[in-house]
């Protein structure tokens, strides 16, 4: 064989591992955030308009998660959160719209005493989907209703709505012990 065909096969050959090997970790890394963030990363991926903008969104997401200090509840403010919120749900009964902006009020202060920062809507919900992602979009959902409840322009439908996507948040966020983060790739 000549050299000429040689080099015709093997400069071929080491492009497509060379591609193999920068795709695999990407493949890898894009595959583990789809996991982590679910439903999440679409919707990140989406504003962002571009995927790598997007996905690096999501892995500056996982850096700030890291830094801040996450904690289990005790016992005793678990207790006394379920017994707000069963409060706030019979409240519900007589005036809806309050119990809305009770049950925002309740999600937010259980978010603070678990160590996330609450310093606004958008914050707040980029600092949960990093381990929250799957439950992130009830939370959206609720403070959309309750941001139309401040206008009083919320049916008693959305309002019930918005009672059972805070409570999906609310259940995983006191029963979440604070287990073991994810490790970033």
């Amino acid at each position: 064989m000549s050299t000429g065909t040689l080099l015709a096969i093997i400069i071929p050959v080491v492009v497509v591992l060379a591609l193999i090997a920068v795709a695999v970790p990407t493949l890898a890394r894009r595959r583990r955030l789809r996991e982590r963030f679910g439903p999440e990363y679409e919707r990140t991926v989406a504003d962002a308009g571009d995927r790598r903008a997007g996905e690096r969104e999501l892995r500056d997401r996982e850096k700030r998660h890291d830094s801040l200090d996450i904690k289990p509840l005790p016992a005793a403010s678990r207790d006394r959160y379920t017994r707000e919120w069963s409060s706030v749900q019979e409240e519900f009964v007589d005036r809806p719209e309050d119990a809305v902006h009770d049950a925002d009020r309740l999600v937010t202060s259980l978010m603070r005493e678990r160590g996330y920062p609450t310093e606004g809507f958008e914050q707040q919900a980029a600092d949960l989907s990093v381990e929250h992602g799957r439950t992130l979009g009830h939370y959206r959902a609720a403070h959309d209703v309750e941001s139309l409840t401040t206008r009083s322009k919320a049916t008693t439908e959305q309002l019930r709505g918005a009672m059972v996507h805070y409570r999906a948040l609310f259940d995983e966020l006191l029963s979440d012990g604070g287990g073991p983060r994810h490790a970033p790739s």
